[in-house]
């Protein structure tokens, strides 16, 4: 059969076998929705130098497509389908149905007038089989499979018209007479080939002519329907090749007739008898030369393959090219097709010894002088899915030269075994060749033949080629010559698309490779772009793609780009970028585009002269050599950048190439980079800049010698004068400088050799605390000795604390004098250098660094062994009750108790020995030496491994080989002896069988082996194929089970199990290896986005999978695990999705990711693709959504009668079948009777329960679950008696209530009458009411936003009152801020008398040191938070205190707190642990709060200070726009509804001119509200002068009389109680500016008065019941009294004043929203680390706990930041800032911080009408605040991690920041009085806890008891 439907099918025959993918279904008649939808026009695909730009998917498999360059048009041609697309992005702008019609290919077409049939014509797809453009009829060639083969003509530019129709529709003047063999064009076989061609007109003919080469589809072959008949339309009608009429525009009669006049015979046609041995597969028809100039010739190619006989092993495929001459010109003479007709072999064969033939044809592309050929090697399973397949190329001379060859061998001079004549065609001349007399043939003869020569020819020997490139699966080649590189795009059978350039060698120098359509063959016709050469088409089974030939801008450097090897990229010098030839400007012009045939050796590139810079020398300026390929840039713009927006001139003195010269300027010396720390140089980026743009870059160095000593203090010397640079030292200055004249004269070194150093000599250890000198040896000191005034010029230095006098001795030695040195580790190091004498940090140079090691006996050895064996270290210590300093005249050490043995493990082994066995216990030997031949296991030894020995603590031995099993004691003598309580036993392991014995060669197979005592040893290996570990090892005293490794090839191997890796256990275990499961396809293909849709996988050789499971990419959510059913299907619920859209599918077989095969085999294309996702993609769609057949929610049904439900179902493209529905009434199922595209029935045919009375009817579809409506159920009878009875009672009811109403209305109405008045009145007024508060809202915030320019300072107060008013709230006084700055006791000085002071002071620094010691610190918190009286308060000052004590050591503070938060979190989780840190309860929660006011300070007060400040700001001036009852506090704007004055008192403002001395200014216009009282005018006044200073600082309204001066001569003291104030109901009234009727601008002063009026006290602790200022709190109760009028006034509810909240939130918002946004926000220049750190910390204490609950997580996150820090600080301004926090600002700081911790919570806020108004008033903004919060913790989460030395760093600079802020002694002494009232259970604790006992803390904590008990009480008591 023919293998390819050249033509037209979807699928080669190949392909098909190949590909897994399942058959489609037959496409059914279209919907009448567009087809836009479908167009999804994906986003590019970029893979190194390709680039997918656009992708149009198409809905039935594609067949043909055709390029009109001219229109920018594409045609695609798909089964039952024709699309015209535009050509740059692929946009659908026409398209046509050509199908499924009714047809049978037994039946004529219906075309044909005369023509019946008596055979059944079915429903048949088109597939499309030619189209071809005629530009010059405007035609668009269409034809299909249908209808024998039938064509059309449609008009260009509209695909969806037909241009001609044909046959005529209506009959002309004379009628057409149609044959069969106009209509039977192409084949009419889904699979069998046809390729057309139109050529151009024949001379003397107006028309275009069709070349069309169709495989035989007759009877005989395998096409032809397989049924008794023998009808047979085929043979006559439709030869093989054939050149038919089509001409439109001339007479319709010849339209596809054979055209060749006046013969009708144009054609080949293979005799019937000779059909089975010549199987014609067309591939390609191709004209070349394409456009041949006037008079040159031009052929028609036809490639295409001679297919194998079937059934005949011998028979091979024939690749065939068949040439056809086309008339020269318009004088030319027509040929019949079968006189030029010649065709010969191509043959493509592996050369250097390789033998492999590829015999098929695939795809052909004529490319100038050559044809490239893709060629592929049928294999003889049809199920192999990766054909191999080669390139190959062949020139068109060798083609004319074999043709003329030929000829000639047949005409003059006959060669048998050259050429034969074609007896098998029809139109043939004769049977052989013979030689023709006389005859001369010409040019022409020999190139096209002739009507008396022989014909068709067949040239025996093939033209053959070697393979240029090999690859599986080549399916399609393109070729395009660029440069000097041949660049060859090829297609392959799983959808890549792959791009080789090669060489004129014909190599292959780089390759790329792209997806187009994963699994989905690329058609093996690709074209450029007729119009832009830069992009291909090409076309997959389901897909049209455009193709960008090179993406050459995803090269940014001209390395890359000229290194990619890619013929189409070039680096565009001046542009900077990686282009096309043709995107470069001027690229025509040398040296402007550099090629990448050029090579990356001619990328730009300069050499700055002098490369190495001094930075204290000046510069003329500096020398560039520029080379590479470069334009000349004389002429042209030109500058030096060096980065940071600095540029000097730069100037080219004269044109030239290649190497060019160019003078710049330095950079001035003040814009010179800073040198990096710890570095003598800087390495300078600079760059040429040209017409804006950085086109070549070099380094240059500016290096500073006098650094050196800086960055090498220790080697200054040495390093200054072998440094890279030009440096000498100066030795007088200690100094390296780059000029010599700068040393004094003096004798200097001048080589390193010469420096004078320290000459390092060994120092035997050192006690702490003892006195030694230690020689110190210098070489070269003739260089420092000069210098040395008399005395002592050098100090030993051991650290920057510990400083010692040096003596010299002599000319090189020096004695460090009585150096005693510390320590409190067992060892400590101290370096040793010596210093200039009063020059810190100048030291001799010490290259080799000398050190003294100083040990302390009485740490770190807690056993007599440990304490005896430091003696081999060098450290003279003796055990005596503990490990003491050995004295110079106490005896050498004696001997340790016996060996004391605690533990064991393992507790056996194999007989073979060399288990490692653990010995843990105590006096296990000083030295190894003591126990190396002293362990035993009964009478076997076991040696000790050295590298794995602890003194004293441990002992790891390997057993020596027992002879026999044994159980024993260990033994362990080191001069005593030792026993273990536990024994030691050798066992013989078994194994006895494995299962299962054979799994994939993927591995991943989980394998048991069977045995006995296979738990013993230490060490167990098992390896497979004596090399591979088999991994995962679980062991049993019984079985090991473990993960076999991947196997190379499918063969069996051996399984060894190793012991102690000694020899295999007997047992001749053996695993095969089997090839790898096979998945072929998978089914169905889509799924709901919600999952749990069964997905059957179809393959081969299940039966060896264990587990598998199923992923998606991207947009998959959890991967789902699938079942195995048998050894070729498995079934897959369809993970859940995250969006609609195809993603590729992954498969996981026993653990390893299936890789397909196919894609292994690419590999070879390249690997990184080769690995880019699975085979198969999963298109995932909304989920279906269904609804009653009327769409009601209920539905009532009595029971007992049947159910039959009735479901409507939207339309969607999922395809679901009856059996993937599951419906249900309650959990009662619903039977599925009919289902179809909309419908769905189903009923119940059991009875429903009455019991619920409502079911919930409820459809799923997979994961999907939908209620679409609630059953209610009905009882019958009863109910209907039950209905009469009520009806009866409602009607009696309803008679007398009518009685009743009738009666009452009358009266009702007079009523009525009277309140409709009342309620007139009142509708008008709050209508009123809600106009203004709209009106306010509107204005109030841009008024707000302009006054609220604040010029002056924020009054930050300093970080030590933060900090206490922070730690220790309680002391602030009750107006909530200080009065004054009042000075805390941690500020001042400590008060004690200095009788007491010595023995206090030394027993509060031996305090310190304790709480210096981490034991105790936590021992002594745990005790004391032990105590029941130990209240919360006690903890938070404790806490507090410790803080101030250890600020000056944060890191250590630090460390103290986690390790407290550990026990907390431990408390915690075995709890609840969301409630941790939810309140502060400890004194380590009080710590974390005190920590994060700490660090965060920075923060609040570089970020957040500012909006907290000017939110504070907009409160106050909000709150003082409206009236504020001065007694009451409740204001007409406030946030806080009971803080909220729900009364319609009118305002005016009055603005007053005042002049008042103080706070540094005269007079000041103050606007004041005319109900304001006088102290409240005072108050505004004051706030108007002092607005620049401290409010600590301001005077008191108390402190100063107002006075108005009503005119010229007369002025009155304002006071808020005076003889004229007004009664009212018996309360006083408040006098306000209204009650003395100042005006508008009247002038007052203010002064401050020498006695003050305390007359009145605090305005808002006057008694209400004798005063009030604008509410009388009684008015209800005197309600009756008043008029009509004004108790109707009264009773307008107060809750219409809540729009004021509203109205006060809406001014705020904005300082709210800033405020949040600050908070909640990062700043990149200050990240917060202590944060990051912080929450880093909860993390990993989750983790470790297995707390993985995100909530819990969240929790604990907002509880130590946002709930313990953030919201204090916004409930307590007065804690930041030195201001007035009146309880009216308070209230409404409590709503915006109960609106932050809302922000932060995660549970959902239950509101509603009854919900407290702080609650609703936020609530609209409180998601968007959450996001907020969420992305902050994410960015955090997202930070770099700190470590902890990154942490200690940060910390101990805020801790130097702030040092000595604080009296520390204060706070021990306060810290003391604790410890001394819980001294008892304090030292208990200590007593029983091992750690404080080893150290003696209970002994130091006395020390302090006793300095401070004499003392304290009668010192506290004096001061």
């Amino acid at each position: 059969m023919a293998r390819r439907a050249a033509g037209g099918a979807p699928l080669s025959a190949r392909a098909a076998a190949a590909s897994p993918l399942p058959p489609r279904p037959p496409f059914r008649a279209p919907s009448p929705c567009p087809l836009l939808p479908l167009l999804l026009l994906l986003g590019a695909a970029r893979v190194g130098a390709l680039e997918i730009q656009r992708r149009f998917p198409s809905p039935t498999p594609t067949n043909n497509f055709a390029l009109d360059g001219a229109a920018g048009t594409v045609y695609l041609a798909a089964v039952n389908r024709l699309y015209q697309l535009s050509g740059a992005n692929l946009s659908l702008e026409a398209e046509a149905a050509v199908g499924p019609v009714a047809d049978s290919p037994l039946c004529h077409a219906p075309q044909l007038p005369q023509a019946s049939c008596e055979h059944p014509r079915r429903l048949t797809d088109n597939y499309n089989k030619i189209l071809q453009l005629d530009p010059g009829q405007g035609l668009v060639v269409v034809c299909g499979s249908i209808y024998q083969g039938f064509c059309q003509l449609r008009r260009r530019g509209n695909i969806s018209a037909v241009a001609v129709r044909f046959p005529p529709a209506a009959p002309p003047a004379e009628p057409v007479t149609v044959f069969p063999s106009m209509l039977n064009v192409a084949a009419n076989h889904p699979n069998a080939s046809t390729v057309g061609l139109v050529l151009p007109p024949a001379a003397g003919t107006g028309g275009s002519r069709l070349l069309v080469g169709a495989t035989y589809t007759g009877y005989g072959s395998a096409f032809f329907p397989r049924n008794r008949s023998l009808e047979d339309h085929r043979f006559e009608n439709t030869p093989e090749i054939a050149i038919r009429s089509l001409d439109a525009r001339g007479d319709l009669a010849k339209l596809f007739t054979f055209d060749l006049n006046p013969s009708d015979d144009n054609i080949l046609k293979i005799k019937q008898g000779a059909k089975e041995q010549h199987k014609l597969g067309f591939v390609r028809a191709f004209l070349h030369p394409p456009d041949p100039p006037p008079g040159a010739p031009s052929y028609a190619y036809l490639a295409l393959n001679s297919e194998a006989r079937a059934g005949d092993k011998e028979s091979q495929a024939r690749s065939l090219l068949a040439r056809i001459c086309l008339p020269r010109g318009a004088g030319g003479d027509a040929k019949k097709l079968t006189e030029s007709y010649i065709q010969l072999g191509l043959q493509c064969a592996g050369g250097a010894g390789r033998g492999d033939l590829y015999s098929r044809l695939v795809s052909v592309f004529p490319a100038r002088e050559l044809l490239f050929a893709v060629f592929e090697r049928p294999q003889g399973s049809p199920a192999a899915r990766a054909t191999p397949a080669a390139l190959c190329a062949f020139r068109f001379a060798d083609v004319q030269a074999a043709i003329r060859a030929a000829r000639n061998a047949c005409f003059v001079e006959p060669a048998p075994d050259v050429v034969a004549v074609l007896d098998s065609v029809v139109q043939g001349t004769g049977p052989a060749c013979e030689r023709k007399r006389n005859i001369q043939l010409q040019p022409e003869q020999l190139d096209c033949g002739a009507a008396h020569l022989q014909h068709p020819l067949s040239i025996l020997q093939p033209l053959k080629a070697t393979p240029v490139f090999r690859a599986p699966g080549l399916s399609s080649v393109a070729v395009a010559m660029v440069s000097n590189y041949t660049v060859v795009f090829l297609g392959t059978v799983s959808g890549r698309l792959l791009k080789i350039n090669l060489n004129e060698s014909m190599q292959v120098v780089s390759r790329r490779v792209v997806t187009v359509a994963y699994g989905e063959p690329v058609h093996h016709v690709m074209q450029f772009d007729p119009a832009d050469a830069g992009y291909l088409y090409l076309m997959t089974s389901h897909q049209m793609a455009r193709v960008k030939v090179a993406a050459c801008a995803v090269h940014t450097t001209c390395g890359d780009c000229v290194g990619a090897a890619d013929a189409y990229c070039g680096w565009c010098a001046l542009e900077t970028r990686c282009t096309l030839q043709q995107d470069c400007a001027n690229s025509d012009q040398r040296h402007f585009w550099t090629s990448a045939s050029e090579g990356p050796g001619r990328c730009p590139a300069m050499t700055v002269l002098p490369a190495e810079i001094d930075v204290h020398q000046e510069y003329p300026g500096m020398i560039l050599q520029i080379s590479g390929s470069l334009p000349s840039l004389s002429g042209l713009e030109m500058t030096c950048d060096y980065g940071n927006n600095i540029r000097t001139v730069a100037r080219v003195p004269g044109p030239a190439f290649g190497h060019q010269i160019a003078y710049c300027n330095l950079l001035p010396r003040d814009r010179f980079p800073p040198f990096p720390p710890h570095q003598d140089h800087v390495i300078v980026a600079m760059s040429v800049r040209v017409n804006g743009r950085n086109i070549v870059r070099a380094n240059f160095t500016i290096y500073n010698c006098s650094r050196i000593g800086q960055v090498y203090p220790h080697t200054a010397c040495t390093s200054c004068l072998s440094a890279q640079w030009p440096c000498f030292w100066c030795t007088q200055q200690h100094a390296c400088v780059s000029n010599q004249s700068r040393c004094e004269a003096s004798p200097n070194p001048a080589s390193p050799q010469d420096c004078p150093q320290i000459l390092p000599s060994p120092l035997a250890p050192m006690p702490t605390g003892s006195s030694q000198s230690i020689p110190v040896h210098l070489a070269n000191t003739a260089f420092q000795r000069p210098h040395v005034s008399q005395g002592a010029a050098l100090e030993c230095s051991f650290g920057p604390e510990e400083i010692f006098e040096a003596i010299w001795v002599n000319e090189s030695t020096v004695h460090c004098n009585q150096v005693v040195l510390h320590t409190t580790q067992k060892s400590q190091v101290f370096p040793l250098s010596l210093q200039l004498k009063g020059q810190p940090a100048r030291f001799l140079d010490s290259p080799d660094p000398m050190t003294v090691e100083v040990y302390n006996c009485a740490m770190g050895s807690p056993d007599c062994s440990q304490c005896l064996g430091r003696e081999d270290l060098g450290h003279l210590c003796v055990w005596s009750d503990g490990c003491r300093l050995r004295g110079p005249l106490q005896p050498l050490p004696g001997t340790c108790p016996a060996p004391e043995i605690r533990a064991i493990e393992p507790l056996s082994g194999p007989l073979d020995g060399g288990t490692l066995l653990t010995i843990r216990g105590r006096n296990l030997g000083r030295r190894l030496s003591d126990v190396a031949h002293g362990v035993w296991i009964g009478s076997v030894a076991c040696e000790p491994l050295a590298d794995r020995y602890t003194v004293s603590e441990q002992i790891v031995c390997a057993t020596g080989p027992a002879p026999g099993a044994f159980s024993d004691v260990v033994t362990v003598n080191a001069s005593k002896e030792g026993k273990s309580r536990e024994r030691f036993s050798y066992v013989l392991p078994l194994v006895q069988f494995l299962e299962p014995d054979k799994g994939p060669k993927a591995g991943g197979t989980r394998i048991t082996i069977h045995g006995s005592d296979l738990h013993v040893g230490s060490e167990l290996q098992v390896l497979v194929n004596d090399t591979e570990p088999c991994t995962e090892l679980v062991r049993s005293d019984t079985s090991i089970a473990c993960t076999v490794p991947e196997g190379a090839l499918p063969a069996p191997v051996s399984v060894c199990v190793r012991f102690e890796r000694r020899g295999c256990v007997r047992g001749n275990l053996t695993f095969q290896y089997m090839q790898n499961p096979v998945i072929t396809a998978i089914s169905p293909r889509r799924s709901p986005v919600s999952g749990g849709r069964t997905i059957t996988v179809a393959g081969e050789r299940f039966h060896m999978v264990q587990n598998v499971s199923m992923a998606v990419h991207h947009i998959g959510r959890e991967p789902t695990l699938c079942k195995v059913l048998n050894s070729t299907l498995i079934t897959c619920p369809s993970p859940g999705a995250l969006s609609n859209a195809s993603a590729l599918v992954d498969f996981f077989i026993n653990g390893r990711a299936y890789a397909d095969e196919v894609a292994v085999a690419e590999e070879l294309l390249d690997p990184e693709e080769a690995r880019r996702g699975g085979r198969f993609r999963l298109d995932y769609l909304p989920d279906p959504q269904f609804s009653t057949a009327k769409r009601e929610k209920w539905i009532k049904h009595h029971p007992g009668e049947p159910l039959t439900l009735v479901i409507h179902k939207e339309q969607d493209s999922l395809g679901l079948q009856s059996h993937e529905y599951r419906i249900k009434i309650g959990q009662v199922a619903c039977d599925i009777q009919i289902v179809s595209d909309r419908v769905i029935h189903c009923s119940v045919n059991e009875s429903l329960g009455t019991a619920e009375g409502q079911l919930p009817i409820t459809i799923q579809v997979g994961n999907f679950n939908q209620t679409i409506a609630t059953l209610q159920l009905g009882g019958s009878e009863t109910a209907i008696i039950v209905s009469i009875v009520i009806c009866s009672v409602l009607l009696l009811l309803s008679v007398v209530a009518l009685f009743v109403f009738c009666t009452k209305s009358r009266r009702a109405e007079r009523y009525w009458q009277k309140t409709l008045l009342q309620m007139e009145e009142m509708e008008s007024q709050i209508r009123e009411e809600i106009r203004k508060g709209f009106a306010e809202l509107q204005t109030d915030m841009t008024d707000l936003t302009k006054e609220l320019n604040r010029s002056q300072g924020i009054p930050f107060l300093e970080y030590k009152h933060f900090v206490t008013r922070t730690f220790f709230p309680k002391t602030l006084n009750a107006q909530g801020s200080s009065t004054v700055q009042e000075t805390h006791p941690l500020l001042g000085e400590w008060k004690i008398p200095e009788s007491c002071r010595p023995n206090m002071e030394e027993g509060i620094s031996l305090f310190s040191s304790l709480l210096n010691n981490k034991h105790f610190l936590i021992v002594f918190v745990h005790a004391l938070e032990q105590q029941k009286d130990f209240a919360v308060r006690d903890r938070c000052s404790l806490a507090s205190l410790l803080t101030i004590a250890l600020h000056g050591k944060l890191e250590y503070y630090t460390g103290i707190m986690k390790e407290l938060l550990v026990d907390l979190i431990d408390a915690s989780a075995a709890k609840n642990p969301k409630l941790m840190l939810r309140r502060t309860e400890s004194v380590v929660e009080k710590m974390l709060t005190n920590w994060m006011s700490i660090c965060m300070y920075s923060c609040l007060r570089e970020t957040v200070g500012e909006p907290f400040f000017l939110l504070l700001c907009a409160i106050k001036q909000q709150i003082n726009k409206g009236s504020i009852d001065a007694i009451t506090g409740k204001a007409r704007y406030t946030l806080n509804e009971e803080w909220l004055l729900r009364e319609n008192i009118e305002a005016k403002p009055r603005n007053l001119n005042v002049s008042f001395q103080g706070c540094g200014m005269d007079s000041l216009s103050v606007r004041a509200m005319d109900t304001d009282t006088l102290t409240q005018v005072k108050e505004k006044i004051l706030e108007a002068f002092c607005k620049n200073v401290p409010y600590s600082q301001w005077p008191r309204a108390e402190d100063v009389d107002l006075e108005w001066f009503a005119s010229s001569t007369q002025s009155y003291i304002l006071r808020d109680l005076d003889d004229t104030s007004v009664v009212e109901d018996g309360r006083k009234k408040l006098n306000t500016l209204a009650h003395y009727k100042i005006p508008e601008g009247a002038s007052l002063a203010m002064s401050l008065t020498d006695k003050k009026d305390n007359t009145l006290g605090r305005v808002k602790d006057l008694d209400t019941e004798k005063y009030f200022h604008l509410v009388l709190p009684t008015d209800e109760l005197a309600e009756p009294k008043k008029s009509h009028r004004q108790s109707h006034r009264k009773k307008v509810l107060p809750e219409i004043y809540l729009t004021r909240l509203l109205s006060t939130k809406g001014t705020l918002q904005k300082f709210l929203d800033d405020l949040f946004k600050a908070i909640l926000s990062i700043r990149e220049d200050k990240p917060p680390l202590a944060v990051k750190y912080f929450f880093d910390f909860l993390e990993e204490q989750a983790e470790k706990r297995g707390i993985s609950d995100p909530d819990t997580l969240h929790i604990w996150k907002t509880n130590s930041l946002p709930l313990r820090f953030w919201v204090n600080i916004l409930k307590n301004p007065q804690f930041v800032f030195d201001i007035d926090k009146t309880d009216h600002i308070d209230a409404c700081l409590s709503v915006i911080a109960q609106a932050f911790i809302d922000a932060c919570s995660i549970s959902d806020l239950q509101l509603g009408k009854d919900s407290p108004t702080n609650k609703l008033l936020y609530a609209k903004e409180i998601p968007e605040y959450r996001k907020i919060v969420q992305r902050y913790y994410k960015q955090i989460h997202d930070m770099t991690p700190l470590s902890e030395q990154e942490m200690n760093a940060h910390l101990a600079e805020e801790s130097r920041k702030y040092q000595n802020e604080f009296n520390t002694n204060v706070a021990m002494a306060e810290i003391y009085k604790y410890a001394k009232r819980y001294r008892t259970q304090i030292m208990t604790a200590l007593e029983a806890n091992p750690t404080a006992r080893r150290t003696q803390l209970q002994h130091k904590f006395e020390q302090v008891v006793a300095l401070m008990e004499d003392n304290i009480y009668e010192c506290y008591s004096e001061a």
